[in-house]
């Protein structure tokens, strides 16, 4: 039997020390499922909402939970639909994302362990043959390491990697390569939220590090490592001052356009997260636009914030190529896989991603493998980033 037979919701500790929620699912044949919700520090404005714990909890034990008891934990869809007819809001700010976000993951494990099937199996990845490549973040500043560089992310991926392994690998020699050349300059190397170096250095010097950390690696293994950037535009723009306010510049959206586009050439950059700020479709649509032609991702974050709607207006403009996708920006599993579903129809990219408050939850390594994502952005190290990379390797022995 599948039906639900207990949940339960605890709060813990994310990577940043801060609070989290936690749900566990039990089936009346023993199928077990646990989850917890991320937190992300450069959240978008249209994220679904997330209440405090404690108070979240409280109200889903009294007019939540008695709902869930006796689903069919296999009815995903029900399941999902059952916490937005009590949430009863638009941006899930009557549960709570947080709490959304967890029973709905976790209802999904309860039910694959019933049917005593991994996870990425029961999703319906039965025909998936291969998972995704790790993303990686490097160099990290922005809203993630504050008086690091303007760039939120400077990023890496594998894509000559023949494997999940060799890539997991390959992103962790990047990673250490990337600490020497610091050291050998004389430079700082504290990390930030993501395990990312984080040094008091300029964008310019970061580029020139991560280029010459990937070209050693790539002259060491023979394995091809591409560079990519999460900019976090949203954080740099200045409405009043209608430009992107780096350390050294200010930018009107034409020259941020123009910026981005000499950094795919001159880096041969094979991805960019939000370039540009996220009400700004128009200026994506031209970004993505000047870079056409060139296989690289114009990734939305803040833009989508995995909503079916914000897509289908990116969609209508061509604003970008691709689609972030986090689970607890939108809060459910069913609405997650209809965003990606609808970014698979117009031939938009997905990545499956982490938030910079992170758990040793290991669920969207499943996720990323059974909707097919081309790239998993999980970090690099870190016992929270590892869990879920460590788990890329486990699954790929099940092709």
């Amino acid at each position: 039997m599948t039906t639900i037979d207990g949940v339960t919701l605890r709060r813990i500790l994310d990577s940043r020390g801060n609070e989290t929620i936690e749900a566990e699912i039990l089936t009346a044949s023993g199928g077990y499922g646990r989850a917890c919700a991320p937190s992300g520090a450069s959240t978008g404005i249209y994220e679904a909402k997330v209440r405090p714990c404690r108070e979240a909890i409280a109200d889903a034990q009294t007019r939540l939970i008695p709902e869930l008891i006796d689903l069919d934990s296999q009815d995903q869809r029900g399941f999902d639909e059952i916490l937005h007819i009590v949430d009863a809001t638009d941006d899930l700010s009557g549960i709570g994302a947080n709490i959304a976000v967890a029973l709905s993951l976790a209802n999904a494990k309860a039910a694959a362990s019933a049917m005593n099937m991994e996870l990425f199996q029961f999703l319906g990845g039965a025909f998936v043959d291969q998972t995704p490549l790790p993303l990686g973040n490097v160099i990290g500043g922005g809203a993630h390491a504050v008086g690091a560089t303007d760039i939120q992310e400077f990023l890496i991926v594998p894509t000559g990697a023949g494997n999940a392994s060799e890539a997991v690998f390959t992103n962790a020699l990047v990673h250490k390569t990337v600490k020497s050349i610091l050291v050998a300059r004389g430079k700082g190397c504290g990390k930030g939220d993501e395990g990312a170096w984080a040094p008091h250095i300029s964008d310019a010097e970061a580029f020139e590090i991560v280029a010459e950390a990937v070209n050693k690696v790539q002259d060491e293994t023979g394995i091809e490592v591409r560079m990519g950037l999460d900019v976090a535009a949203s954080e740099m723009w200045n409405a009043d001052l209608e430009r992107y306010v780096y350390k050294n510049a200010k930018r009107t959206t034409e020259e941020q356009i123009a910026y981005i586009a000499e950094l795919v050439d001159q880096y041969n950059l094979v991805y960019v997260e939000d370039p540009i700020q996220e009400e700004d479709f128009a200026g994506f649509a031209m970004l993505t636009e000047e870079v056409t032609g060139r296989d690289t991702l114009i990734c939305g974050d803040d833009l989508f914030v995995t909503n079916v709607e914000r897509l289908e207006e990116g969609i209508a403009l061509e604003a970008g190529n691709c689609v972030l996708i986090k689970p607890n920006q939108i809060g459910t599993l069913t609405d997650t896989f209809e965003t990606i579903r609808l970014a698979c129809d117009y031939g938009y990219e997905t990545v499956m991603s982490h938030r910079s408050g992170e758990t040793t939850d290991t669920t969207i390594a499943h996720l990323g493998t059974a909707f097919g994502c081309c790239f998993l952005k999980c970090g690099i190290v870190g016992g929270e980033r590892i869990a879920k990379l460590n788990e890329l390797i486990r699954i790929e022995e099940h092709f």
